[in-house]
């Protein structure tokens, strides 16, 4: 009997996190840690999968508004409170685990980063990541925002920045709140327009990220820089 008493513990989320690492959790297991309990109708475990596979993904739940929770039974303004801290403290854990512990030799954390920064925002933001001749982020800095489909770039502050940072190259990035990443003729327009101010002063331009919700594009992996 201990046997199967221990088995099945080895199944709840909190034991197997312990017994196995966090890593060893699925994104329903973990979510079902944070919810915490379920309702009268299903454990908590069943509600997990209920709000993950309503809304396809983590990162689309946890940027959700509350209205879109309010046709689900067992979410209360408790549980959606939970889910939006979440989503907060998991922004706030990024920033202060430092910028400057980021590297381009770890690219996915680099896009992880701008991605916790960016993916829930309601408006357009144009982010620039400096990098000094080693490729060592020196800092990050959102540095236009702007309407719902539309941010207005001045390359010029971006090199001005750039110079009085003593940056030798720099990553730049912007959200598409609508969700969908395919950048926009605008888009690839104004990052030529950055590239050719930066190489005037010798400052690389490496990439340009557009984050969508739960996708990204990579102008460098598509060969446009």
């Amino acid at each position: 009997m201990e046997a199967i008493i221990s088995s099945n513990n080895k199944s709840l989320p909190r034991e197997k996190l312990l017994e196995f690492g966090v890593g060893s959790l699925t994104d329903i297991e973990l979510l079902a840690l944070f919810l915490r309990t379920g309702s009268r109708e299903m454990n908590v475990l069943t509600l997990a999968k209920l709000l993950i596979d309503k809304f396809g993904s983590l990162s689309r739940l946890l940027s959700a508004d509350y209205s879109q929770f309010k046709e689900i039974k067992g979410i209360g303004k408790a549980k959606y409170t939970q889910l939006n801290a979440v989503a907060e403290l998991a922004r706030r854990y990024y920033i202060s685990r430092g910028v400057e512990e980021l590297t381009l030799k770890n690219p996915d954390a680099v896009r992880e980063f701008i991605q916790s920064q960016l993916t829930t925002e309601e408006r357009e933001i144009f982010m620039v990541i400096f990098l000094d001749n080693q490729h060592r982020i020196i800092k990050c800095t959102p540095m236009f925002s702007g309407t719902l489909n539309h941010v207005e770039v001045h390359p010029r502050e971006i090199v001005r920045e750039a110079m009085k940072s003593n940056a030798a190259a720099v990553i730049l990035a912007h959200n598409h709140p609508s969700g969908r990443a395919e950048p926009s003729k605008a888009d690839r327009a104004i990052t030529e327009r950055i590239v050719s101010a930066c190489l005037f002063m010798e400052i690389r331009v490496l990439d340009h990220l557009v984050i969508g919700r739960g996708e990204y594009v990579s102008f460098a992996e598509r060969g446009w820089i």
